[in-house]
């Protein structure tokens, strides 16, 4: 594999512990994740001076988008152990596919043609003369083409015959970001170079910052991909916010302080959602939530997606509109809803997601169906089942999604470069794809805390009662184990099949986790319930047998996070990335779990259908 890398002293280097090191990581983090891009070329900037990062990545006309954001994605590993400290880098990837660089100072919209870097096919041509002429009419016209392309993409290929048994196959390239005139002089500097790098050789190339050319005597070049219409040009100021709602002793950021600065590549037109919808029929509507609506749609170009049109009455402001873009255009993980763009027009406020077929999990679990007594001695639960729905629920499946939601609930808190805390986490914000892998949605709510800070308070509480933590709910406290609060409510719904708050007995409505905290899961008891009479197809909390859990120096409910005191809860961390072993899924199911820190947890549930 061709590797060319170039580490500039000049500008300065960082440390590891520096702010450049983190903007540097989270802005190469999100270089490859935006897939609406098709076009080869990203442009982004995150930080402020004098630690502001400036990045552009480029790839050949001619690589397919996947290949694309995987040639980057190796390249900002690569680029870092061939420069791992030098604030300004350059890295040519893979046979010159991608080009990666990065640089404390504005690069987009600038010609640079330092450091340059020649290369040629040690094999010679037959015919010297002929295919000097041939290739130099070649390099003209495709310098030509190239310079007049969009700001979307810059480039050009062709071949010519330099004899009868031999053809020239060349390639012009610019970062799409230069103008007409820029992109031609930096060709012309590159195909100047030549005659000394490669003379009379039957193939070479020439690296520069802002263009690359590349000629040989056999084909090296695809088809250039098709441009998706929809996807606008990028904007000659793409910016990541450095941060959005953070707090710290020291500064007082408030909510609406943020402005939003997206790259413009994120923005889609209203027609082209509005055509996508077919006008946000009701036919292609999904379900209708606290904040609006959201809807099935399908570009012009196949894709499917998901948009959810915010209410023009919606408590869910600029603020959170914004709160949602920001965040989750910066994350990607499979446990996680992907962003693809959004759209502000007028009062329309649009996010585009990517599309999610199976619902979310509270339709699974709960389900919309007829209601159900489920008789157990001096209790009446009254529940809504879908039996076609909760039958395809089985206990793998339950484990699935349970370990799932709690991979993705990490990357935000520890695997993101950044440390956000989502506040509503919950059955209904839970979406399956086709193989029933969950991932977490709706980060309207998020905030995101500095990743030495371990709790954060707010005078706005929101988000969804009987998932809230304690502390969170009466006095504004909220960390990393307000959302393993809310993970452990979702746990105990996703075995039980019960909502929360839908434990009847008499006149009296007891929440789920009053029901299970005080009754069964203590240190080191059995206890049996019989006479059950189920309605259900799938198992229950309870099934009719016994119910063992045992735990060392703690409760076992702190295996899950449900605790009522905020210090005692777990985080979401190594073993609890919750480490649910399955012994054997048919009889029993068997889940053991330990904490971080100085006293080690055990808890064991077990299940026997």
């Amino acid at each position: 594999m061709f590797h060319t890398a170039f580490c500039d002293n000049k500008e300065g280097n960082y440390t590891a512990n520096s702010t450049y090191n983190t903007n540097l990581n989270t802005l190469l983090s999100s270089l490859s994740s935006h897939t609406e891009i098709n076009y080869g070329f990203y442009n982004f900037s995150y930080g402020q001076n004098p630690d502001k990062v400036n990045a552009i990545g480029l790839c050949r006309g001619d690589v397919e988008p996947h290949e694309c954001r995987s040639c980057l994605n190796d390249s900002r590993v690569t680029i870092k152990q061939f420069c791992p400290n030098q604030k300004k880098a350059l890295l040519w990837l893979n046979t010159s596919k991608c080009m990666l660089r990065y640089s404390p100072r504005s690069i987009f919209g600038i010609m640079e043609i330092e450091p340059s870097q020649s290369l040629m096919n040690i094999n010679n041509v037959t015919e010297p003369d002929k295919f000097s002429q041939a290739l130099a009419n070649l390099m003209r016209n495709l310098k030509g083409v190239a310079a007049s392309g969009d700001s979307r993409r810059k480039y050009a290929t062709d071949n010519v015959t330099a004899s009868s048994f031999q053809t020239i196959y060349g390639m012009a390239e610019c970062t799409p970001d230069l103008s007409e005139k820029d992109c031609n002089d930096c060709l012309d500097g590159a195909i100047s170079k030549i005659p000394t790098c490669c003379q009379d050789k039957i193939g070479g190339r020439v690296l520069r910052p802002s263009c690359n050319i590349r000629f040989e005597s056999a084909s090296f070049y695809e088809n250039t991909p098709i441009l998706n219409p929809d996807v606008p040009p990028p904007s000659p100021a793409v910016a990541i916010p450095p941060s959005i709602n953070s707090t710290s002793p020291k500064v007082k950021q408030h909510e609406d302080d943020d402005e939003i600065e997206i790259a413009q590549s994120l923005q889609f037109n209203f027609d082209t959602i509005r055509v996508a919808t077919e006008d946000f029929s009701d036919s292609n509507k999904l379900g209708q939530g606290g904040f609006g609506a959201v809807y099935r749609g399908r570009l012009s170009d196949g894709q499917m997606i998901a948009v959810k049109r915010l209410s023009r009455e919606s408590s869910q402001g600029d603020t959170e509109f914004k709160n949602e873009v920001l965040l989750v255009a910066k994350l990607q993980h499979r446990n996680l809803v992907r962003l693809l763009g959004f759209c502000l027009e007028g009062k329309e406020r649009l996010l585009i997601y990517e599309y999610v077929p199976n619902k979310s999990l509270d339709y699974f679990i709960f389900g919309s169906g007829q209601r159900l007594n489920i008789h157990i001695p001096l209790k009446l639960m009254a529940v809504y089942a879908d039996p076609t729905k909760k039958a395809q629920l089985n206990w793998e499946m339950r484990y699935k999604i349970i370990t799932g939601v709690a991979r993705g609930l990490l990357y935000l808190h520890e695997d993101s470069h950044l440390r956000i805390i989502h506040r509503d986490l919950k059955a209904s914000n839970i979406l399956l794809n086709e193989e029933m892998n969950p991932k977490i949605a709706d980060f309207g709510m998020a905030r995101l805390v500095l990743m030495d800070q371990t709790q954060a308070n707010t005078n706005r509480i929101v988000g969804t009662y009987g998932y809230m933590a304690p502390e969170y709910a009466m006095h504004g406290q909220f960390s990393m184990k307000s959302d393993v609060f809310s993970f452990g409510v979702l746990v105990l719904e996703i075995i039980s099949g019960h909502k929360n708050s839908g434990i009847r007995h008499g006149e009296n409505v007891e929440d789920l986790l009053s029901f299970i905290g005080g009754r069964v899961l203590t240190p080191s008891c059995s206890i049996r319930y019989e006479n059950y009479s189920f309605y259900e197809p799938t198992p229950m909390l309870y099934p009719p047998s016994t119910l063992n859990t045992s735990s060392t120096n703690s409760t076992s409910s702190q295996g899950l996070g449900w605790n009522r005191v905020r210090t005692t809860r777990p985080t979401l961390h190594l073993g609890i990335k919750v480490e649910i072993t399955l012994d054997d899924l048919n009889p029993a199911t068997v889940w053991e779990t330990t904490t971080k820190g100085d006293t080690n947890v055990k808890w064991h549930l077990r299940i026997d259908p």
